[in-house]
Order: structure tokens, then sequence, then C-alpha cells
């Protein structure tokens, strides 16, 4: 016996399988769970963290969507607490301006301090259509300083964004935070988003009666008009579940 999860996306398919045994044949009994060190918690959380921002932007943003980080003038240092005043102030304004071209505003953001202490904010949204630009409007309603743009590249399935934007603080960063009460530390740890995003989830399916044994044997074929991306298979045994997986990630063809 075996399952599938299918995610489907309009640019790709991801699937994972997971099964007892060799094959998930009949029979198979999974392997012996080991009991997981703290830091090797650590790491899986961190994996799946990355993978679950990883679909959601894959649900709701495209190319040519914006990647911005939001700044303050050098040297400014301001409270936490301000920063998050004047964020909620420019989503209000971005919301209506937004609004008032018939779009609904998407987004993903996270607030993260520098090597030096500044807190700057890292800011992914939906484009609009139509004038003002997208990169105009967003310029104008973040009134505290500059915005560096970047637009969506689709390479990796989002893979680096996500990582990005789940990623732990570094050693600087981590000084810097000691400053900081503990409540504020959980905010410059963390992604928010708003609430019109949709939330992936996988189609299941289990299979009682047939194996895996042909395609872990003869390897992965993609369907007509997909290509398998090769850097997203993953296959092994989970030594906390005992159990085997498969994972991999189909990419549609782009014509022309």
């Amino acid at each position: 016996m075996y399952w599938k999860d299918t995610w489907t996306f309009k640019e790709s398919v991801e699937y994972e399988f997971k099964w007892a045994g060799q094959y998930g044949a009949k029979g198979e009994k999974r392997q012996k769970k080991l009991k997981a060190t703290p830091d090797q918690i650590k790491k899986q959380n961190q994996y799946q963290k990355e993978k679950k921002i990883r679909r959601l932007i894959k649900a709701n943003f495209k190319e040519h969507d914006f990647w911005c980080c939001l700044k303050y003038p050098k040297g400014t240092r301001k409270p936490l607490d301000e920063v998050k005043k004047d964020l909620a102030k420019f989503l209000r304004r971005l919301r209506r301006d937004y609004k008032k071209k018939d779009n609904d505003l998407k987004f993903i953001y996270r607030v993260e301090i520098g090597s030096r202490g500044g807190i700057h904010i890292h800011f992914l949204c939906n484009r609009t259509k139509g004038d003002p630009a997208t990169d105009i409007i967003i310029q104008s309603a973040w009134e505290y300083g500059r915005v560096n743009f970047q637009t969506l590249y689709d390479s990796g399935g989002y893979d680096n964004l996500a990582k990005y934007i789940v990623k732990k603080p570094n050693d600087e960063q981590d000084e810097q935070m000691s400053m900081f009460p503990e409540e504020e530390k959980k905010e410059l740890v963390k992604y928010s988003s708003s609430r019109n995003l949709i939330r992936p989830e996988p189609e299941r399916k289990i299979y009682k009666r047939w194996t895996l044994k042909k395609v872990i044997n003869e390897g992965i074929k993609p369907r007509e008009g997909y290509y398998i991306d090769k850097d997203s298979i993953v296959q092994g045994v989970n030594p906390y579940t005992g159990f085997s997986y498969l994972q991999y990630t189909e990419v549609k063809i782009k014509s022309g």
C-alpha cells in the first residue's frame, strides 16, 4: 500500500509518495523508527516551512509580480511597534489604491532586522493592471523611504524565494535581536500574509493493490507536455517515521 499527494499549480505539479517497505507492496513493513534529536527536529520543521511557503507562493503569485524591500533612510532606528504602525498604514493605502483599479491586494511579508540594527520589510505582492504602474503605487504608499523592486522569476519553482522568506537569522542578526523583548523577537522570525490567499491542499489517493516497484526501478516519467525538475527529486527513508518516500515536481513546458 502507498499513498500519493498531488499539489497542482498553473505551471507545475508536485508529487509526494509515502509507503512502507522497499516498494510499498502488500505485506511489507516500515523500517524501525528512530528518536529524533532536537537539531534534527528543527531541521525537519524548517524544511516543512519552506515547502509550505513555496506552495503558497506558487498558488497565488506568478512571474512578473513584485518582490520588494521597503526601507527606511540610512541610520533610522525605529522601535518595532512604530514600524508595525507604518506597515499597517502602508497596507491600508495600498489596498485602497488596488481597489480603485478593481484589484484585490495579495501579499506576503516579513519584517527583518539588518546586521547593523536597522529594520526593513520584505514584501511580496501581485501586480496590478493599467496606470499608474504597480511600482509607482507601492513607492507612493511607502512614504518612509525608498523601495527596492524585483520581479518574480519562476526559476526552481520559487524555491529560493521561499527559503529566504522563512530563513533563520544569521549570527549578526541574532546579536541585534538580543536587544529586543521576547515577543518582538517572534515578530522578526515569522512571515505574515493577506487573508485572501489560496491555501493549497493536496489531492490524496491511497493505493492498496498497486506497488511503486515499477516507478522505483524504471525511474520517474513525466506526463505529456511536462518535464521533471531533476533538482526536485528527493527519495529515501524517513528515519523518524520509518516510511519510505519519493518527492518530485513536474514543470509545464512553455510553448515557443
